[in-house]
Parts: C-alpha cells; structure tokens; sequence
C-alpha cells in the first residue's frame, strides 16, 4: 500500500499546494467578482521569406493571422481544460493583436509579436487566459509556416499587466500597486 510523504503542515506560499503539499484546486468562493484584465505577449521570430509570406496572404495554409487569432480565442476559453487547476471561467473579451517587427540582434530575421488581452468579472484573474491565448498563437503561426521555415522561435512569452481583484493592479517593468 503506497502512502503520500508526510510533509510539515506549515503553509504554503503556493497557492496550488495545501498544508501537506498536496496540490489542490484554490477555492476561490469566498473571493468578490471583480472586472479583471489580463495582458500578455510573445513574438515568433522566422526568416524575412516567411514573414513576406505572412504578410501577402499566399501562405499555402491560408490566412496565417486570422487562424492564429481564432485558435487564440478558442485556446483563452479552453484554458481551464489544458492547466489542470486553472478554474473554467466565463470571458467577456479577448482581443488577439498582432505585429510585424524587425530583430533588433539579427538582421537575417524578423517576427511577428502577438498581445493578448483577456477580461471577465470573477473570483479569480485571467492570467492563464491570456499567456495560454499568446502561446497557442505562436504555436498555430508555427504550424501553417512550419513547411517554409522549421527554424521558427517562440520567444518572450510573458505576463505584462493584471488587473483587479484583492492584489489590485500589476505591470512588468513597474511597481505593482494594490486597490486603495
């Protein structure tokens, strides 16, 4: 008969773990129904060939942009079944908004960055919605150009801002600031 390893009871930092160590789904019931906002980024650099390729519309696969920006959207609702204690959440918005952009360290490739940002009025933040949005973007642009260029890199994938909710306001790069 297996048994878990005793741990300490001492509390975790991590909300995903309880007392023993055991990770467990984070009641959020007791929490108020916020307007929270998540956005996040990420970029796929390629070949200048492929961006051009991008950026005409001949892509043998079709609208390279438009389905990424679709797979975005549904991946953002699909979070809670891809990150296992990710809460289903009900989102009013998420927006999907690509750029073409030069590399500033390689002249021989260029990228496309993507922001998602994701809203809702819950109990718990859209983080995961919007970093899972980003990254099955660059996944879906890696997809529909794989065949010109398997050299493709998904990069930078971020969090740059959260709104809402008892932590209050957070941006990368700045001093988070809690709700007065």
């Amino acid at each position: 008969m297996c048994s878990a390893p005793t741990r300490a009871s001492a509390p975790s930092p991590l909300t995903h773990f309880d007392a023993q160590g055991q990770a467990h789904m984070v009641d959020v019931g007791g929490k108020q129904a916020t307007h929270r906002v998540a956005v996040a980024e990420g970029r796929i650099e390629m070949q200048p060939a492929t961006l051009a390729l991008i950026e005409s519309g001949h892509a043998k696969k079709g609208d390279v942009l438009g389905v990424a920006r679709i797979a975005a959207i549904m991946a953002a609702k699909q979070t809670s079944a891809l990150i296992p204690l990710c809460h289903p959440l009900a989102l009013s918005r998420v927006a999907i908004e690509f750029n073409t952009q030069a590399s500033a360290t390689h002249t021989a490739l260029r990228a496309v960055a993507c922001t998602a940002t994701v809203e809702t009025t819950g109990a718990t933040g859209v983080e995961m919605e919007a970093l899972t949005a980003v990254q099955v973007a660059l996944l879906t642009i890696y997809d529909m150009c794989k065949a010109v260029d398997r050299g493709m890199v998904m990069t930078g994938v971020r969090l740059l801002e959260k709104r809402g909710g008892k932590s209050g306001h957070w941006a990368a790069n700045a001093e988070s600031t809690k709700p007065a």
